[in-house]
Formats: C-alpha cells, sequence, structure tokens
C-alpha cells in the first residue's frame, strides 16, 4: 500500500518525496476532485494524505469519503503554514458521528 499526497503548496510536496511519497499541486475545487476520484480508483494507495487549505475547498466530500469509506484512510494534514487546527476538525467529525458536542 502506498500513501499519495494532494497538496496546493509545493514545498509540502517536496518535503513529501524525500520520504518517498508521490503527489500532486493542484489550487481549485474541481482539480482536487478530479486528484480524489482517480485515488479512489487506485487499489495501491492505501492512505491519502490531504492538506487543511484543500480539504477546507470540498469539506462536504472529504467528510463524506471518511464517514463512509475505509480506503484510502483519508488525513488532513498542515502544510508550512499551519492553517486552523487540526484537532477542533477531528472534534467536528466525531461530534457529527455520535450526536454528543464534545
Amino acid at each position: 500500500m502506498k500513501f499519495f499526497l494532494i497538496t496546493d503548496n509545493m514545498d509540502t510536496l517536496m518535503g513529501m518525496r524525500l520520504v518517498g511519497i508521490e503527489g500532486v499541486v493542484v489550487h481549485e475545487r474541481t482539480k482536487v476532485l478530479m486528484e480524489i476520484e482517480k485515488v479512489l480508483h487506485d487499489e495501491s494507495i492505501g492512505i491519502l494524505l490531504i492538506t487543511t487549505k484543500l480539504v477546507d475547498l470540498c469539506p462536504d466530500i472529504i467528510s463524506e469519503l471518511k464517514l463512509k469509506r475505509t480506503k484510502p484512510l483519508i488525513v488532513e494534514i498542515p502544510d508550512r503554514h499551519g492553517g486552523k487546527k487540526i484537532g477542533v476538525s477531528i472534534d467536528e467529525y466525531v461530534s457529527e458521528a455520535i450526536g454528543v458536542k464534545l
């Protein structure tokens, strides 16, 4: 099983390539969705890394994929600029899934 990265930042892609993770740089919602579709059809990819900024472009799709699909595992990662706190979005997912605010 392989990792794959969808990012909006060339520096993030280069850093991941140093450890053997391939990926693409995109900036638009339609391109993000196209790349996600490609990953969903590639059985060799087990973990999809996607930067926070891109998750913010299509949170509805990402959230549904996380809840309904077991493969690939979708992991939101911050880019070098940081961004919102990922822990907050994890709390939101759990709260939505179990119906209890944490």
